[in-house]
């Protein structure tokens, strides 16, 4: 049979986040790295830039932060939705009810939600404050059974390859970033997070030949 007639739904949902992270996320995020250095080079007065290129870098991290946002709630969505086809694996989820569904939709909601609204707000407490809202939705729905983690002890190295673990601290930095970015002149939070998008695009790639997703 042919494997890609073979494929169910699902399947084509769990490769809607890497796919879309390689397409979208990976350049943007080039883009972004360079415009920095742009920026920087225009601060030293290396190269007599014009000050618009501040404010191209800055629009480019929204849309990286507001991207990563986005598919992690993709990803969550497939590991809610691949569950929720087996009804013994749903029933036995802890808190199954007709009302759990419905209640983390809104706690994604809220996270999209929080993260919009970055773009939008000025005072420093209310971008703190929605930065921590987003991180923190995310975290409570990744800590649901139905979402697959390497493993919960950071003192393992299992928890270090973990792609849902690396990728819950990229988009922490990331919120960071956009939230606290009137006061970071400097930079030197790019190395790690370059670091944590080569471990994504390694321990992905992995997730997805062991779940047979790939191959």
């Amino acid at each position: 049979m042919d494997p890609i007639a073979a494929m169910a739904p699902l399947d084509w949902l769990a490769l809607l986040h890497p796919v879309l992270m390689i397409l979208f996320v990976y350049p943007v995020i080039g883009a972004t790295i360079r415009l920095g250095i742009l920026v920087r080079e225009r601060r030293l007065d290396i190269n007599p830039l014009p000050p618009t290129v501040g404010t191209e870098h800055v629009d480019h991290g929204r849309w990286v932060t507001t991207g990563v946002v986005v598919l992690t709630l993709v990803a969550i969505l497939w590991s809610f939705l691949s569950v929720g086809a087996d009804p013994q694996a749903a029933a036995a989820a802890p808190g199954a009810g007709p009302l759990r569904f419905p209640l983390l939709l809104l706690v994604g909601a809220g996270a999209f939600g929080s993260c919009l609204a970055l773009w939008r707000v000025r005072h420093p407490a209310l971008r703190a404050s929605f930065a921590l809202l987003c991180w923190a939705a995310l975290l409570a729905l990744g800590a649901q059974p139905e979402v697959w983690r390497l493993s919960d002890n950071p003192f393992g190295a299992d928890f270090w390859g973990s792609h849902y673990w690396s990728g819950s601290l990229l988009v922490g930095l990331l919120l960071f970033a956009m939230a606290a970015r009137p006061e970071i002149q400097q930079r030197p939070r790019l190395l790690l997070m370059a670091v944590l998008l080569a471990v994504q695009a390694i321990t992905g790639t992995r997730d997805l030949l062991t779940q047979g997703l790939l191959g």
